[in-house]
């Protein structure tokens, strides 16, 4: 595909995340107009009403929206990669699995003992930022072992395998867990199960939007490792690729955007399968220089 494909591909990318992005502020219960969403958009005045719902409700979760979707689209691009398997999804090392343990671990501590929840209150880690929390930190322990176990495994298909292995083993702790928990509390952890971004507000953000952005940012530094990567580990050493280190650095990346993603929203499962698979038809392409900014743009 010659560059004006490439411009033209992206454009209408472009154009479908802002149309997505003014309907995501102006749909909704209650319909704002257009210009009053232009206005917030350039920081002019909004009625009253309006700027309640803008600015307290639909703004945070647009944001949450488009950040998440364009983490897992690019997370599920790197594991694809790394793991040259089209089936390799941004949770397949354990990461969901890891925040689902927190937040069973939480949720159960707070509901059962009292000095658990008298803990978590005074601490200001109450409700669903305690779950956030939670999820954050298990993510990160999974993630950890996950890290110590590539030191010492050549392999890439090696350390998939101890990653789902992983997930599997952190999985049948929650399930112990919640098979002595009361239905109020199962409730509580499968209603966070369920994956929305509908409950992140400002305060979230102000980690949500670093960590991610972070995540993002550093994505096309990773691209020529990528490319090389697709032919193998041992063709990308021929070329001068740090085999270990560069995968370590992937899956740190890959563990950030969706253990970030996780930990506020849930997990969200889907997109990181979908987006690759689409945006390499969209763009007939291979390269990690264009199918990055793709993800992140159809994610």
């Amino acid at each position: 595909m010659n560059r004006s494909g490439y411009v033209l591909r992206f454009t209408v990318l472009l154009t479908f995340l802002v149309a997505a992005i003014v309907a995501g502020i102006a749909l909704g219960a209650v319909r704002v107009p257009l210009d009053e969403v232009f206005r917030a958009g350039v920081g002019g005045p909004v009625n009253a009403p309006y700027d309640v719902i803008i600015h307290e409700v639909r703004l945070p979760r647009t944001i949450t929206a488009v950040l998440v979707g364009a983490g897992l689209g690019v997370t599920g691009l790197f594991m694809q990669t790394l793991f040259r398997n089209p089936l390799a999804d941004p949770y397949v090392l354990g990461i969901s699995s890891g925040a689902s343990l927190g937040v069973a671990i939480v949720v159960l501590m707070v509901g059962v003992s009292p000095w658990a929840a008298s803990f978590t209150a005074g601490a200001g880690l109450g409700g669903d930022l305690g779950m956030t929390v939670a999820a954050a930190s298990g993510a990160a322990i999974v993630l950890g072992l996950v890290l110590l176990a590539g030191r010492f495994v050549a392999s890439a298909h090696t350390l998939l395998l101890l990653g789902v292995m992983i997930g599997f083993l952190v999985s049948s702790l929650v399930t112990v867990l919640l098979s002595s928990a009361s239905p109020e509390l199962v409730h509580q952890f499968v209603r966070w199960g369920f994956g929305s971004y509908r409950g992140v507000t400002w305060p979230n953000l102000t980690v949500l939007i670093p960590v991610l952005s972070c995540g993002l940012l550093l994505s096309p530094l990773l691209a020529k490792w990528l490319n090389a990567l697709l032919l193998g580990d041992r063709y990308a050493a021929t070329m001068g690729v740090p085999v270990t280190s560069a995968r370590a650095l992937i899956i740190l990346v890959s563990s950030v955007l969706a253990g970030g993603a996780t930990a506020f929203c849930g997990p969200i499962q889907f997109l990181g399968i979908a987006v690759p698979h689409v945006t390499r038809a969209m763009f007939a392409s291979s390269d990690h220089r264009i199918l990055i900014p793709a993800c992140a743009l159809t994610g």
